[in-house]
């Protein structure tokens, strides 16, 4: 099957009022010091890649979520947040929002991709891995061979939620499925011609890893895009140009063992990203299963 996902997925939540994440680096950190709120508004509309909070995202058929996990600097009460450039939603409550659709819809399935972790020591991680067995406890499905998952298997468990921990903790627990599992290949390019090679190329590569894979339907603005777009922001300055390009190559793809497998967006809202990648499912051969 072929899932869809957002990338950055919490960062509808960003707070303008907030710190400047710690991985930002010093420059950006001059900036908002001189600037303050202005500079905070100007780095939101490129920071901000989802403009739908999870239970919207959820809703639309969003099933792979994007997440990057920071402490805050001298933060006396220990949390942890999701971060993006400017921190945004505590990670308990966004947890708890994505359990709550699962409640409510036992056949649902939705992976979890943990994959930056900022400015945490060991009893965050533990914090975190306490947390999420607090929240999804048996919904979590242990760590297996990916080709072993099937939606039937995982019904059968009442499974609805794979973690995946970016980071050697995850050798440590059972529920948490290890980084590499879940490769993510970044073109990391503003130039949409070189993006669909990168992903055609990565395609190529997907299931010699077998593994689950992620193709990142995404543009990286260079310093000097920002500098010129500053005050448009990522969505129209780049992403809304892109998209025809962009989804003609999903157009084009297949679902399968060779094929595409998670699919990644900015804005998953725009044009019709969202019903075209749902419809390369109902292209798989009948005589093909479930396989995620």
């Amino acid at each position: 099957l072929v899932f869809l996902g957002s990338h950055d997925s919490f960062s509808f939540y960003i707070d303008e009022a907030s710190p400047v994440g710690p991985e930002q680096p010093e420059t950006v950190q001059n900036f908002v010091s001189v600037f303050g709120t202005v500079a905070k508004k100007l780095m939101r509309k490129w920071l901000a890649t989802q403009t739908m909070n999870f239970t919207s995202q959820l809703g639309a058929g969003i099933r792979y979520f994007d997440l990057r996990i920071s402490t805050k600097p001298r933060d006396p009460d220990n949390e942890l947040y999701f971060a993006h450039g400017l921190f945004s939603a505590k990670v308990k409550e966004g947890l708890e929002e994505i359990n709550a659709f699962l409640a409510e819809h036992p056949k649902e399935v939705v992976f979890l991709d943990f994959n930056h972790f900022y400015g945490m020591q060991k009893c965050h991680h533990e914090k975190l891995v306490q947390m999420l067995k607090d929240t999804y406890g048996n919904k979590m499905c242990p760590a297996i061979f990916a080709h072993e998952v099937t939606l039937q298997y995982l019904w059968e468990k009442e499974h609805q939620v794979l973690v995946f921990y970016h980071s050697p903790v995850a050798v440590e627990v059972a529920f948490l499925w290890p980084g590499q599992m879940m490769p993510a290949p970044w073109a990391n390019t503003t130039d949409t011609e070189k993006l669909i090679q990168f992903l055609q190329a990565s395609i190529t590569e997907r299931r010699k890893k077998g593994s689950f894979f992620i193709s990142q339907v995404v543009l990286t603005p260079k310093a000097s895009t920002v500098v010129k777009g500053v005050a448009s922001g990522l969505r129209e300055t780049i992403t809304e140009r892109a998209l025809p390009a962009m989804m003609e190559w999903v157009r084009t793809q297949k679902a399968g063992e060779s094929g595409v497998n998670i699919i990644t967006a900015d804005f998953v809202e725009l044009g019709d990203f969202i019903s075209t990648v749902i419809k390369l499912n109902y292209a798989l051969d009948e005589g093909e299963d479930d396989t995620t």
